[in-house]
């Protein structure tokens, strides 16, 4: 219990930090955000802290740690962007999927070879979506699956299909949700003779220097995928995969 504890306000620790340098990052991106503290160092530090307990209670091998660590800390500096502005920028998904098969290394060659095929197979299906109905995946989205699936793949093959029905699970609940709380504001402020604010029930207008909002998903899909994948990957990683 001791080395778990011990684990865990390590990795919690390292987790603020590079929360925050995540944050840093965003601030200083052409297609970044700002975020304001602490919301990146928090969600990075417990995602970090989940993964040392795991490792520390002997449910997550020790090679697996940095791949884990890497899907958590993108998942929050990727997932704010396309939460906020409905975009994933390049130079996050770009360079992951280099650094998803540099982290993956540790495992083994065998897992590298896994994980670039399991890129390769995800990045593929979405392109595939993507060309039938760009509302339902986009371009980052994309981008966003070869890293994913190169981690799901590498952990085990069938993560690659769990996740991504996860991933539209988690995108239908928040869709849902979504519409309701708006269904609610708009029910709301017809009552109270209050104008919906654009986006709010109706297409939004552009106003001076703003463009319109494109019709489209109301919930970007690209949070539900990294999320999805960091779950299915832990937990099939937990129960014993990793070996394909």
């Amino acid at each position: 219990m001791d080395a778990v504890v011990l684990a865990v306000g390590a990795f919690a620790t390292a987790g603020v930090g590079a929360g925050a340098g995540a944050r840093v990052l965003l601030r200083r991106l052409r297609r970044g955000t700002r975020i304001p503290p602490p919301w990146c160092e928090v969600v990075v530090g417990v995602a970090w802290a989940a993964t040392g307990a795991l490792w520390a209670a002997g449910r997550l091998p020790g090679a697996w740690v940095p791949a884990v660590l890497g899907v958590g800390w993108l998942a929050v500096a990727a997932g704010v962007v396309d939460l906020r502005h409905h975009r994933l920028p390049d130079a996050l998904t770009l360079p992951a999927l280099p650094a998803a098969l540099l982290l993956l290394a540790p495992v083994g060659p065998a897992a590298v070879a896994r994980g670039t095929a399991g890129a390769a197979v995800a990045a593929g299906v979405h392109a595939a979506v993507h060309l039938v109905d760009r509302r339902a995946v986009g371009a980052g989205d994309v981008k966003l699956a070869a890293p994913l699936g190169a981690v799901l793949a590498a952990a085990a093959w069938p993560a690659l299909a769990a996740a991504a029905v996860l991933a539209a699970l988690l995108t239908a609940v928040l869709g849902a949700a979504l519409a309701v709380v708006l269904a609610g504001v708009g029910a709301v402020g017809a009552r109270g003779g209050v104008p919906l604010p654009a986006g709010g029930g109706g297409p939004a207008r552009a106003g001076p220097g703003r463009s319109p909002r494109p019709a489209g998903r109301a919930v970007p899909h690209g949070p539900s995928m990294l999320a999805a994948t960091w779950l299915v990957a832990v937990a099939a990683l937990a129960l014993g995969a990793g070996g394909g």
